[in-house]
């Protein structure tokens, strides 16, 4: 199966990508900096430069690839992106990653759809229970 892993060098996707290559998939995995593409040809896969805010970009990425699967994995956490942490500023360090996971997560299914990709994962992440009734969110 040809996968298209979007974001291939993050700590989850160091973990992701060698998985999928093990197991005989076709991996072409994603990066934002041309510098990173020798990361992510170690980790087995075959390495494109695209922003994810660009609906162009994302489009010719993925249409380069010719994927059965698309797998979002993108944000905007690493310092390169988000700065220095402060966890006083949440708003400043997960700004980048809340428009991956909307524009990004559009012009991914909008490319997904332009290139007949009927199978798509996305990753997602909950730090905090919410009200202060009852478990664990998920569980």
């Amino acid at each position: 199966m040809r996968v298209f892993v979007a974001c291939g060098t993050g700590v989850l996707e160091r973990r992701l990508v060698p998985l999928l290559v093990a197991r005989g998939h076709q991996v072409t995995a994603t990066t934002t900096s041309a510098a990173k593409l020798g990361v992510v040809e170690q980790l087995g896969a075959d390495g494109v430069v695209m922003d994810g805010l660009d609906a162009v970009s994302v489009g010719k990425a993925v249409a380069a690839a010719r994927p059965d699967v698309i797998v979002h994995q993108m944000t905007g956490l690493s310092a390169a992106h988000a700065g220095k942490p402060d966890m006083k500023h949440p708003d400043r360090i997960f700004a980048g990653t809340a428009r991956l996971r909307s524009e990004g997560t559009d012009h991914l299914l909008a490319a997904a759809e332009a290139a007949g990709v009927s199978h798509f994962v996305a990753q997602s992440f909950a730090a905090f229970n919410g009200i202060r009734e009852g478990g664990w969110v998920g569980g």
